[in-house]
């Protein structure tokens, strides 16, 4: 680890996606009311990839599409009902290195704005290298 926490990349050019804020309405949740109505959920993630390719303006595949990220994310949060959200972040940190290969580390929070009066959100944030995926 270095100090700011997070593990060492394979290349020291990075560039890093982040999707933030991103809204989904799903199914979580353990209790009896969670299981009959969808909820929000807010999702923060980042994306870090390998930056030393070098990018052509006139082509989307030569970065990561964004798009395909925002896309995924919301696949895993609506395809079933969840009833933990420790369950939903490991499940969609699963799939997005497992889908998306120069994903070389992502961070993602999920939180659940609902969950209590008295605070703005419960949040769950994992993250986790290709290095540890395996």
């Amino acid at each position: 680890m270095n100090p700011s926490g997070r593990p060492p990349v394979a290349s020291a050019d990075t560039r890093r996606v982040i999707l933030d804020d991103l809204r989904v309405s799903a199914s979580i949740g353990m209790l009896d009311h969670e299981r009959t109505a969808r909820q929000p959920l807010r999702i923060h993630a980042e994306f870090d990839t390998d930056a030393s390719r070098p990018v052509d303006d006139a082509d989307i595949g030569s970065v990561l599409d964004y798009r395909l990220l925002r896309d995924a994310l919301i696949q895993e949060a609506v395809q079933t009902h969840t009833d933990l959200l420790e369950t939903l972040v490991d499940r969609s940190l699963t799939r997005i290195l497992r889908d998306f290969p120069e994903v070389l580390h992502v961070r993602l929070r999920i939180c659940k704005p609902q969950a209590f009066d008295d605070c703005a959100a419960v949040c769950i944030e994992q993250s986790r290298s290709r290095t540890s995926a395996a």
